[in-house]
């Protein structure tokens, strides 16, 4: 038996200690792949202020929240290959993968924003649309950022520098409809998943930000006269028509556009459920339960895709204009079609509640209500806003399968 020398366990022992300190995070400092030394620590301080802002200021925190810290875990140096380890077999011996490796498969096969889908039609009222049909050609109006944003988009993303072309072009455009799931879906489905992070952060900020983004722009195009128009109450919705609602809907939206039916499939699948009056519990579950689960699981694996290498590049910056650019046009467009059709109109519309149709369900609607009150304070425009608003859930929808049908992968 050889019994190892002082010599021998002093070096054993120091070899040690280097292992141990290059598995930490401050070895992993300056990695190659970095786009300069200590870009992990830009994206950590990125991820605090997400925090900030949800926490402190309220802005979505429910998805932020998630976002932030799937970000934070991905850029503590050294952390992502451990979490996104991907499984091995050697032999008989199979080493299993890392926490987001199996976790991500939820966004790598479009799962989790059709489950989005199906938790917000179970919270979803489509009796203000259904109540006043004409808010659908509002919230279709309002999905005229997304195609003008698609023309630029394409314009910028072909040059030489950028070398890309319509489909990142396309997924940046999906962001004028204030969905974050659709973005991701669309995103996801186009194989443009360095740009994920991007989009998906720029969707959901918007979306936060819809109160201070919207209201400059709906003052700019209407009078003061519009803004203080009276719509006359809407009638009631039968029970008989909402059930039957969802059904019209997959079935002509299959017939004509399939591609549109993972997301809008799933979100009258999940109206169905709430407005049938016999599946209560599964509604309760898609609404509550199943919608938790799934923000958390969805919020923290786009958050984790957002390493320093992909997120610190010049095209993010570009994303983020152009995305702030779609829901731009699209606040306008909702808010020109209004006030075209009041050129035909006997009873006149709000121009105010076309800006609704921005599918940010409800936040949209109340800023609706709240700018038309500045001007007529016992004017209640809520409940007229909701349908464009709830007619621009199913345009996104609609936009997010055009987009796909028209530029296959």
């Amino acid at each position: 038996m050889v019994i190892p020398s002082a010599a021998d366990g002093a070096a054993n022992l120091v070899e040690s200690l280097k292992d141990l300190v290059m598995s930490t995070g401050f070895a992993h400092s300056m990695d190659e792949g970095l786009p300069f030394p200590f870009a992990n620590y830009v994206m950590l301080l990125v991820a605090f202020i997400l925090f900030y802002l949800a926490i402190a200021r309220g802005f979505e925190p429910l998805l932020l929240v998630p976002i932030a810290f799937g970000l934070m875990l991905a850029n503590i140096p050294g952390a992502y290959a451990e979490l996104n380890k991907v499984p091995t077999e050697v032999g008989d011996y199979s080493q299993p993968g890392g926490l987001f490796y199996y976790l991500s498969m939820g966004v790598n096969y479009v799962i989790y924003p059709p489950l989005i889908f199906l938790a917000i039609g179970a919270m979803t009222d489509f009796g203000p649309m259904i109540a006043n049909p004409k808010s659908i050609i509002m919230g279709a109006g309002a999905q005229l950022g997304i195609f003008v944003t698609l023309f630029f988009g394409y314009m910028i993303f072909s040059t030489s520098y950028f070398g890309e072309g319509v489909h990142l072009a396309a997924s940046v455009a999906i962001i004028g409809g204030a969905d974050g799931p659709t973005a991701i879906y669309v995103t996801t489905t186009l194989q443009q998943m360095n740009y994920l992070p991007a989009i998906s952060i720029a969707a959901y900020s918007y979306m936060a930000l819809i109160p201070a983004i919207q209201p400059p722009i709906m003052k700019l195009l209407t009078t003061k006269k519009e803004r203080c128009i009276r719509m006359k109450q809407m009638r009631n919705v039968s029970k008989r028509e909402k059930i039957i609602f969802p059904i019209i809907v997959v079935v002509l939206c299959g017939l004509f556009l399939p591609s549109s039916l993972p997301l809008l499939g799933m979100l009258m699948l999940g109206n169905l459920l709430k407005e049938s009056g016999v599946t209560g519990r599964l509604a309760e579950t898609a609404s509550n339960g199943l919608c938790n689960v799934v923000t958390i699981l969805l919020g923290t694996c786009v958050g984790f895709k957002a390493t320093a290498g992909v997120f610190l590049q010049p095209i993010t910056l570009i994303i983020i204009v152009l995305g702030l650019a779609a829901f731009a046009f699209g606040t306008a467009g909702g808010v020109l079609i209004a006030k075209f059709m009041n050129l035909f109109l006997k009873d006149k519309i709000n121009p105010l509640i076309g800006s609704a149709g921005v599918s940010a369900v409800p936040m949209a609607a109340r800023v609706s209500q709240k700018v038309g009150q500045q001007y007529v304070p016992d004017n209640y425009l809520l409940m007229h806003a909701m349908g464009p608003n709830v007619a621009g859930v199913i345009g996104s929808a609609v936009a997010a399968g055009i987009l796909i049908s028209f530029f296959p992968v």
